[in-house]
């Protein structure tokens, strides 16, 4: 059974103060940086992650659904909200996958888990994709970092031959 965890967008960048102090100079910036932390937290823990965005407000906007970064990433096309997308998504894919969406919108967390979806709040959300980064952080750390050289995986045995004949005196 495959995972989703649906992140309403703009409720999550609202959240989060690290996308906020972003989003007041450039929301642009604050997508894509959210876009990035749930990319690494993709990586660490296996789920699939569709983002959504609201469109709904811009005139003649047919909306737009592309991937980045293997994340799916959705803006909502014209008179379209995202809750309404996210209800949608959750009813289609929670017959046959576990679905949990991201926002702390209660109204569109009583709707998630009244379709077959769970919720987890921003905050939650936030906490989670930190502890994911510090644990990626640590097991990178805990690497050995070592230069890679011709000696690197050869047999000890050989190893010393070589370097009998290295200080050998002609």
């Amino acid at each position: 059974m495959k995972s989703f965890l649906i992140i309403d967008g703009y409720n999550i960048i609202n959240s989060w103060s690290a996308l906020q102090d972003r989003a007041q100079y450039s929301m642009e910036e604050a997508r894509e940086k959210l876009i990035e932390m749930l990319a690494n937290y993709k990586a660490y823990k296996g789920v699939e992650v569709i983002i959504v965005f609201d469109g709904h407000l811009v005139k003649g906007n047919s909306g737009t659904k592309r991937t980045i970064n293997e994340i799916k990433v959705v803006f909502t096309k014209e008179h379209q909200t995202a809750d309404s997308y996210i209800e949608k998504r959750v009813y289609q894919l929670s017959r046959l996958h576990f679905v949990q969406v991201a926002t702390s919108d209660w109204a569109e967390q009583q709707t998630v888990l009244s379709s077959g979806g769970t919720r987890i709040s921003a905050r939650e959300l936030e906490k989670e994709v930190m502890f994911a980064q510090s644990r990626m952080r640590k097991r990178y750390l805990n690497q050995k970092h070592g230069f890679n050289n011709i000696t690197h995986g050869l047999d000890p045995h050989i190893l010393k031959k070589l370097e009998q004949w290295r200080r050998r005196k002609d």
